[in-house]
């Protein structure tokens, strides 16, 4: 089987204390050695901090990091001088492995680092921080074999700053059992209904899925108290399923460790980070590290878009739009009408949504590029995002 990624809160007894095999090199890219050369760090202005931070300008792109060796990055952490939502999608990160010519990591900055729906907060989890709501942080090892290359594209529109720090190992002698880090992030504003909103597009190859960070905008008509929105269930199929998953959840919130509803908390491998103000928005995650997802020839992960109001929850939504349809949780055929709804008003049941959902997701590959295209444009990635 492939090597396992460790990713832990503290290393194992001893390797805290124990110098490596291999003579391996530490090396931290910023702007003040963004080279990463042997006695060069933190010259300008006299050694005084003259390099901490730049500026990347609307339309323009800077390369963080570019290491012609072998090597793995083993953290990276940023801050941006302006971190508006717009800023967050509009900001794209690209990660390039062993010289190909398309990324292994595409995604906008700000999901990437597991702020949802371009919303700044406090958090913790096993691979990503942000101590006060202000800074990126990831701690995910990537491997490489012969290059590295981070690259930050300015789309926003407008002008904006990083300070930075990627800290890598150089000279790690990789097996051929070393796996690729890889990200994507994807939308659909809004869902179709009875269609899963994908995840992770299918993927070809032997790795692991890692997990991903999830974002959802409820549709305006189907939002409330009595109008509970994540019954969706996670499906992952594997190696080969089409019509049904080998993996499947019992439902959204049970996907991040919770149950009946979720709010807010952030757990090491599980969380909901964020929760607007209305209650019309939510930013969630899950990360597979103690329980792995392993895939031999190719995956594709998926999320049910369903709800699970109460009768007088769907009774309220006809009140405010007497055109809506509520289609019942099945075949595609059969919806909800008034009358029976009035029969039952504390009664609740699976019904079909469409919202606005969003996904960042991280897995493991033997390949260091994917099948997945571009990024979504910034002006999709932008629109319609939630107020705090």
């Amino acid at each position: 089987p492939a090597a396992e990624p460790v990713i832990n809160p503290m290393p194992p007894q001893g390797a805290l204390y124990q110098m490596p095999a291999e003579p391996l090199q530490t090396r931290w890219y910023t702007f003040e050695n963004v080279k990463g050369a042997r006695g060069e760090a933190g010259k300008a202005n006299f050694g005084r901090k003259g390099a901490p931070c730049t500026a990347i300008p609307k339309g323009q792109s800077l390369v963080l990091a570019d290491i012609r060796e072998s090597g793995t990055i083993r953290r990276f952490w940023a801050t941006l001088w302006n971190r508006s939502p717009q800023s967050l999608r509009g900001l794209k990160i690209e990660m390039y492995w062993d010289g190909a010519e398309t990324p292994a990591v595409r995604a906008p900055f700000g999901d990437f680092f597991c702020h949802s729906l371009g919303q700044m907060v406090a958090f913790e989890n096993a691979c990503f921080s942000s101590p006060e709501g202000r800074s990126f942080n990831c701690v995910i090892p990537m491997p490489f074999r012969k290059s590295a290359r981070i690259v930050l594209v300015n789309e926003s529109g407008e002008d904006n700053g990083i300070y930075y720090d990627i800290a890598a190992t150089l000279g790690d002698r990789h097996d051929e059992n070393m796996l690729y880090f890889h990200s994507f992030w994807r939308r659909e504003n809004y869902t179709v209904v009875r269609r899963d909103m994908t995840i992770l597009p299918k993927v070809e190859g032997r790795g692991r899925f890692l997990g991903c960070n999830l974002g959802v905008r409820l549709h305006p008509a189907c939002v409330g108290g009595n109008f509970w929105w994540g019954e969706g269930e996670v499906k992952i199929y594997l190696d080969g399923d089409t019509d049904y998953p080998t993996l499947c959840g019992t439902g959204t919130e049970d996907y991040i460790g919770d149950g009946y509803g979720q709010g807010l908390f952030t757990h090491l491998y599980q969380g909901n980070q964020f929760v607007s103000s209305r209650k019309d928005a939510y930013g969630f995650y899950r990360l597979h590290v103690p329980d792995p997802v392993w895939f031999h020839k190719d995956i594709r992960v998926t999320i049910q878009v369903m709800g699970g109001p109460s009768y007088q929850g769907m009774l309220d939504a006809l009140d405010r739009d007497p055109s809506l349809k509520l289609m019942r949780a099945g075949k595609g055929d059969r919806y909800y009408t008034r009358e029976e709804l009035e029969k039952k008003p504390n009664h609740a049941e699976v019904m079909e949504r469409i919202d606005d959902h969003c996904a960042t997701a991280y897995w493991y590959m033997d390949r260091p590029a994917d099948n997945l295209g571009p990024l979504a444009d910034a002006g999709e990635r932008s629109k319609d995002l939630p107020n705090p």
